[in-house]
């Protein structure tokens, strides 16, 4: 009898890992590939990524668990994607070719336009995300393009460029040039999540839809026009593999299913399935989330509303959040700027 196992896409801020389960939720042996990417810094206070990199490390990942763990492909029955929440990228859906790297979440450029949010629309934007105003969320990093990537407004505007989170990035990749898809205008499956969606500062999260005044006050761009993803579930099925990534499982077209931001998936990951259930992770930065049910919290301590998952339309289960940006990332500076450690284990 065959196993059916599951393969876990893994897109964080440092690398890629794949991972393969069985039908159980026990990792498989030897089952797992991760590669990093480069870091680009080419002003202080910017993080950019490269979006092919991070995609054709991706796709060499895939084709190393299957050939290092002897897995048929025919025994892979779904493909889940989980990611580095509020990264941005921008990209032509009929060519695939990004227009930039994507702004990487740590990026600070946009501050003046989140001290232009603050003093302005600061209420707004809380009641309705969640959030509180910072270049962390995805909002501003589009506004930022569209503001200093030359015809980049003028290409949004006429429906030649897209803007996603790298969940939708991957997802798009992944199905691109499919048939089973419910966007065919994209060439690919153009989805996000909800809690991804809820990071973006573009989210309403009650409505659980992109909102009109949001994007309005950000970019001043209709949000039809900003061909933005379309929000769904975590379970839902986004698409099949298209021809490209079907040709790594010896031509046989596997569903994607099953996508959340990689804080979202760490407390999920961790059975955090009950209001009150807490979990912190120690990455690049540090995250600590709480399950608080159906209910929207609103802190008095500056932590954060979040969408923590969704099972069906319509519906979702929120969190609070709280975040320290670097702390992994210091020991990666220490590795790679200051060049005093070899290895991050030192």
């Amino acid at each position: 009898m065959s196993e059916r196992v599951v393969m876990s896409i893994d897109q964080g801020t440092t690398g890629s890992r794949v991972s393969l389960y069985k039908h159980d939720g026990t990792p498989y042996p030897n089952g797992w590939c991760y590669v990093e990417h480069s870091q680009a810094y080419p002003k202080p206070g910017w993080v950019e990524h490269d979006p092919v990199e991070i995609w054709l490390n991706v796709k060499h990942c895939i084709r190393n668990v299957l050939d290092k763990t002897g897995v048929k492909p025919g025994e892979i029955v779904a493909i889940g994607v989980t990611n580095q929440r509020e990264t941005v990228v921008a990209w032509n859906p009929k060519t695939g070719r990004p227009v930039s790297n994507a702004i990487v979440w740590q990026d600070r450029r946009t501050a003046k336009l989140v001290d232009y949010l603050r003093e302005n629309f600061l209420k707004d934007i809380v009641e309705k995300t969640g959030l509180i105003p910072d270049s962390y969320f995805s909002s501003t990093k589009i506004w930022w393009m569209l503001e200093n990537i030359k015809g980049l407004r003028e290409k949004a505007l006429k429906g030649e460029v897209v803007f996603g989170t790298v969940d939708t990035w991957i997802i798009w990749n992944l199905t691109n040039g499919s048939r089973d898809i419910q966007t065919p205008e994209y060439k690919g499956a153009f989805v996000t999540d909800y809690s991804n969606a809820s990071r973006t500062m573009l989210f309403n999260i009650h409505r659980l839809m992109w909102d009109e005044g949001l994007a309005e006050i950000q970019g001043k761009i209709p949000v039809e026009a900003l061909a933005l993803p379309r929000p769904s579930s975590d379970k839902d099925v986004y698409g099949w593999t298209g021809p490209e990534v079907s040709s790594l499982f010896e031509g046989l077209s596997k569903p994607v299913t099953g996508d959340a931001g990689d804080q979202q998936a760490a407390l999920l990951g961790q059975a955090g399935f009950e209001p009150y259930d807490v979990k912190c992770t120690y990455g690049t930065g540090n995250f600590i989330l709480m399950n608080t049910g159906e209910n929207k919290v609103r802190s008095k301590s500056g932590l954060l509303a979040t969408i923590l998952y969704s099972v069906e339309p319509g519906k979702a289960v929120y969190a609070l959040e709280g975040s320290v940006f670097i702390t992994g990332a210091a020991i990666q500076w220490l590795r790679d700027g200051l060049k005093i450690i070899e290895v991050s284990g030192e």
